[in-house]
C-alpha cells in the first residue's frame, strides 16, 4: 500500500505537470492537504513529508486536531474549508489561520470582532456558488462585489480571494468552465473595487488539472493523499 509520502510525491508531480501545461511557474500553485476525517497521526505523517497547509471541513474536528497537534503549531497553517455557523465562529477566529467559506457579512463581522489582537489578521476567502446549485453554500456572483467591499473594510481580516466547489463534471473542458468563471469574477471584482485579491481556492483530486489551467493558486486535495475517507 502506498504511503502518504509516496502519494504526495505523485500528487506534486501532477501539479508540476499541470503547471507546465498551463505555462505557469510551479511556485504559483500551492497545495492544501485536506485532512478532514483523518487522524492527527496522518497529519503528522504528511507534515514529516514536507507539508504544512491543512484543511478541515468540520469546526469541532478541526479544533480538536489543532489542539492534538499543538507541538507542531508554529509550522502548521490551518484552513477551515467547510461551512461555518455564526455561533461557532469564536473558536475558529481564535484557532485557525484561514477561512475559505465566508459567504455572508454577518459571519465576516463576527470573525473580525473575535479575532485576537495577538494573532495576525485572519486570512479569508469568499465562497461563491459558481454553479448555481441550490444545495451549495456561497454568495451568488451578482452579490459578490457588495460583500467583497464590506469584508475588505473589516479590521482583523485580510480578504485574500475566492473559493468555489463547482458541480461535478465529466471531461476537462466541462470542468474548466466554472473555474474560468471564478477566475474572471475575481479579476473583474478586483478591477471594479480596486482590490488586490490574489487567491483562487479551487480544484480537488478529480478536477485539479482543469482548475490549474484556469488559474487556481491553491488546490485542496485529500483522497489522493490519504486514500478513501473512513466511514463515519
Amino acid at each position: 500500500m502506498a504511503t502518504i509520502a509516496a502519494n504526495l510525491y505523485q500528487l506534486h508531480h501532477r501539479i508540476d505537470a499541470a503547471c507546465t501545461a498551463a505555462s505557469r511557474p510551479v511556485q504559483s500553485v500551492t497545495l492544501m492537504v485536506v485532512s478532514k476525517t483523518f487522524p492527527g497521526d496522518a497529519v503528522r505523517e504528511a507534515h514529516a513529508a514536507g507539508e504544512h497547509r491543512f484543511g478541515e471541513n468540520y469546526v469541532q474536528e478541526g479544533l480538536d486536531k489543532i489542539a492534538e497537534l499543538a507541538d507542531l503549531r508554529s509550522s502548521l497553517e490551518w484552513h477551515l474549508i467547510g461551512p461555518l455557523q455564526s455561533n461557532k465562529s469564536r473558536g475558529v477566529a481564535e484557532a485557525f489561520d484561514w477561512v475559505h467559506s465566508v459567504d455572508r457579512l454577518k459571519l465576516a463581522q463576527r470573525l473580525s470582532e473575535q479575532r485576537p489582537a495577538s494573532l495576525p489578521p485572519m486570512q479569508v476567502c469568499l465562497q461563491v456558488n459558481i454553479s448555481g446549485e441550490a444545495s451549495k453554500s456561497g454568495v451568488v456572483p451578482a452579490d459578490l462585489p457588495e460583500l467583497a467591499r464590506a469584508v475588505a473594510s473589516l479590521p482583523r481580516l485580510q480578504l485574500r480571494g475566492l473559493m468555489a466547489i463547482p458541480a461535478p463534471a465529466e471531461g476537462e473542458q466541462a470542468q474548466r468552465l466554472p473555474h474560468r468563471a471564478l477566475a474572471e469574477l475575481m479579476a473583474r471584482t478586483n478591477r471594479q473595487l480596486g482590490l488586490s485579491m490574489d487567491t483562487l481556492s479551487m480544484g480537488m483530486s478529480a478536477d485539479m488539472e482543469a482548475a490549474i489551467l484556469e488559474g487556481a493558486t491553491m488546490v485542496r486535495v485529500g483522497s489522493a493523499i490519504f486514500g478513501s475517507r473512513p466511514r463515519p
